[in-house]
């Protein structure tokens, strides 16, 4: 009898979680098991070779990953049985991400067994010792069909949903989003503890508008946070387990960075609690002492462990010093367009709403040497220094979005409109070549190309993020395509299979925006007008995820890119705020500009 193998959830506490590089990482001990990279004739090779095969998807900064190459992949019993029955791949999940986001609910290192179809016989989640490796390994080749853990699962076929949310989800939704908060600790879930992006930033907007529990949620989740931060070198280790905050996982990744970077400004900017501030400004001290390159761009993510396989609490409880004289842990030096889009976002984000302009100039400097190193035609770009071919993957849909999202983020903390024009030329490079199929809901992970070994497939936070994209993008340009590309996205979102995973958030965060416009700011005045650029400025510091915030300069620029408002043109510089369906009176005085937006905001 085959045994079974339970698949564990993100609750588990031997699971690395998060986002990440392609192609083949070879960490294990040479001698023991034959790694190949994940490549196209996979499945060929294994139909020829009469073989199974595995795929070993991990992260080379998990701790648990490299506990496993340490030990179970280093067993030569395993290692016999690998190579006598299977085809061992070994995937670096950042450098792959349509890997990374098809088996992301399985935490790294996550496990994958084949047939030499292609067809899923066991996916499992985390650390596997050797000896229920060799069990597992045996079993699968004395019997080759499904396990447990792909028969258990819902069928992978998602229908299309509608452009919104039915009443009644939307309510189960907001119910869940609650209902999964740990009100003991703070945040959502009880097993690991993070700062997750799309829970804490619609709490937040809620709190925004008065809403007393979400206030008190978010300052709790902010708080408890704070524990993560590295008190030596900065930067935030990427999550604590066991429920609490205080057993720390010490990889840095850069997923984790951006989000608490523009979290942290935003959280500052909405409560006014230095600590936040303080908090933002250690992510970026963090990003700019070990993880931006020579060049300007950012390096991927730092190892959890100085001695890889070996837990490294007594390490970062020492001081610089200590931790220098034993060695740092290695930094992955790949330098990947998704992950740098994701820094140049928050950087550029926080670096307004913090009046820090070093931090722009850094998201500036960050976002041209991407555009030079990693462009494709027609505004995409690729994930490392390899162009897309018949034997490089790629391109992937996270590559080009995060880069739009940066391009329209640097648009609105700058005004310089050459981020907008970037902004619809990658825009349009996603609907070109990663929009699924007519009829078929979402946009796909990675462009299909003929002889692929997996088929694209949507993927949820991606989707989430081009519906906010392209539909804020509407916005600022006045082309209603774009919206059509943001609808597009949400019918794959509200389908119930995807709508109801959590965290709920981001389906939320969707559903809400696709339903409203968003607060709109626009300076009116000569661009070189000291008066005009203080009101600039001080419409960047106000806090909001949702927000259109433009500096118009009629005379040197002409038109807006969305003339949908008419504004006079005065003989001062002023600022008008519209949000909740009605714009204000001329603002003159820069801190008014809060007041104004907030008392709208609050009356709706």
């Amino acid at each position: 009898m085959k045994p079974t193998f339970l698949r564990l959830t993100l609750g588990s506490l031997l699971i690395c979680l998060t986002a990440a590089p392609s192609g083949f990482a070879a960490t294990s001990k040479p001698g023991t098991v034959a790694w190949r990279g994940w490549t196209d004739t996979v499945f060929a090779d294994a139909r020829r070779e009469k073989r199974l095969v595995i795929l070993d998807l991990e992260a080379i900064w998990c701790h648990w990953c490299h506990v496993m190459d340490e030990t179970t992949y280093a067993d030569p019993e395993v290692a016999a049985i690998l190579g006598k029955g299977y085809i061992a791949v070994k995937v670096d999940q950042d450098s792959r991400p349509d890997m990374s986001n098809r088996y992301e609910d399985y935490g790294w290192p996550a496990t994958i067994l084949f047939d030499s179809h292609g067809q899923e016989l066991a996916k499992l989640s985390g650390y596997i010792p050797k000896e229920r490796m060799r069990v597992l390994l045996q079993a699968f080749i004395d019997d080759p069909t499904p396990g447990p853990s792909v028969i258990s699962e819902r069928k992978r076929v998602i229908a299309m949903g509608p452009s919104a949310l039915a009443p009644s989800t939307r309510a189960e939704l907001i119910k869940d989003h609650t209902d999964n908060y740990d009100v003991k600790y703070g945040s959502w879930g009880t097993v690991q503890k993070f700062l997750a992006s799309d829970p804490m930033e619609y709490t937040m907007e809620l709190a925004g508008t008065g809403d007393v529990k979400a206030h008190q949620m978010a300052i709790q989740t902010l708080d408890g946070q704070l524990s993560l931060i590295d008190p030596v070198w900065g930067g935030v280790y990427q999550y604590s387990h066991g429920g609490v905050w205080t057993n720390p996982h010490f990889e840095k990744i850069m997923s984790v960075q951006s989000t608490n970077l523009r979290i942290y400004a935003l959280a500052f900017a909405q409560f006014q609690d230095l600590k936040y501030r303080t908090a933002a400004v250690s992510v970026r001290r963090y990003l700019k002492t070990f993880l931006t390159s020579p060049q300007g761009a950012f390096f991927t993510s730092q190892d959890a462990d100085q001695k890889q396989g070996e837990h490294a609490g007594e390490y970062f409880a020492l001081n610089d010093a200590g931790r220098r004289r034993g060695g740092m842990p290695r930094i992955d030096t790949n330098i990947y367009a998704r992950e740098n889009g994701w820094a140049i976002e928050a950087l550029a984000a926080a670096g307004g709403l913090l009046g820090e302009k070093e931090w722009v100039d850094e998201a500036v400097r960050a976002a041209d040497w991407i555009i030079q190193n990693r462009s494709l035609p027609g505004g995409g770009f690729r994930h490392g220094g390899l162009a897309p071919s018949a034997t490089v993957p790629g391109p992937y849909l996270g590559d080009t979005l995060a880069m739009s999202r940066a391009f329209l983020q640097l648009y609105a903390t700058t005004a310089d409109r050459v981020w907008l024009k970037r902004a619809e030329e990658s825009a349009k490079f996603i609907a070109t070549n990663f929009a699924s199929p007519t009829g078929k809901p979402g946009f796909v992970t990675v462009k299909a190309r003929t002889g692929a070994a997996l088929t694209p497939l949507p993927q949820r936070d991606e989707n989430i993020q081009m519906a906010r994209f392209a539909n804020l993008l509407s916005h600022y340009t006045g082309n209603k395509e774009y919206r059509t590309w943001a609808d597009k996205a949400m019918t794959f979102l509200s389908a119930p299979e995807v709508a109801e995973r959590r965290p709920a958030a981001g389906v939320l965060l969707v559903d809400r925006e696709l339903t409203s416009d968003p607060t709109h700011i626009t300076i009116v005045g000569s661009k070189t007008d000291p008066e005009a650029q203080r009101l600039f400025a001080s419409a960047r510091q106000f806090a909001g995820t949702y927000m259109r915030i433009e500096f118009w300069d009629n005379a040197a620029e002409g038109p807006m890119p969305n003339p949908d408002v008419t504004y006079p043109q005065l003989k001062r510089a002023a600022a008008f705020a519209c949000a909740s369906g009605r714009c204000s009176a001329p603002i003159y005085d820069a801190p008014k500009i809060a007041e104004v937006v907030n008392r709208f905001q609050k009356a709706e």
